[in-house]
């Protein structure tokens, strides 16, 4: 295998893993409760995780039902866009190689205000009658 392909497989084994993953959520459908099991934050503390409805949006995703994907993980539909960018990015930093395969350093105050977005999510979304709940 040549030098670009090399580089190449990782990100291109980390998109056809999605794909299999969402293909698979595209034929079961985890609207029917326990038919992807069970979300272990929910069975021991009855509260929603900021992952929990993450699997019905993607499903949703694959009828292309954006609202309902919304409804099911509005932090997941704001996350997805930023993710495919990132991948994207870093399949044209390995086309390109060299220099532009050095790692991306994400400064400190964009970890700290995306922690805080999803602990403010997480908590909002369990507030009694949200309209973020899974």
């Amino acid at each position: 295998m040549g030098g670009r392909a090399q580089r190449l497989a990782a990100p291109v084994g980390a998109a056809a893993l999605a794909l299999v993953a969402t293909l698979a959520l595209a034929v079961r459908d985890p609207h029917r409760p326990g038919s992807w099991g069970w979300c272990p934050t929910q069975v021991l503390t009855h509260l929603d995780c900021p992952a929990c409805g993450s699997l019905r949006a993607v499903h949703d995703l694959t009828r292309l039902d954006l609202a309902s994907a919304a409804s099911s993980n509005l932090l997941l539909m704001v996350a997805l866009p930023v993710v495919l960018a990132l991948w994207v990015r870093r399949v044209v930093a390995v086309w390109r190689g060299g220099e532009a395969m050095r790692p991306l350093v994400v400064p400190a105050p964009v970890w700290v205000v995306g922690l805080g977005v999803v602990a403010a999510f997480t908590v909002v979304r369990n507030l009694p009658g949200s309209w973020l709940a899974a």
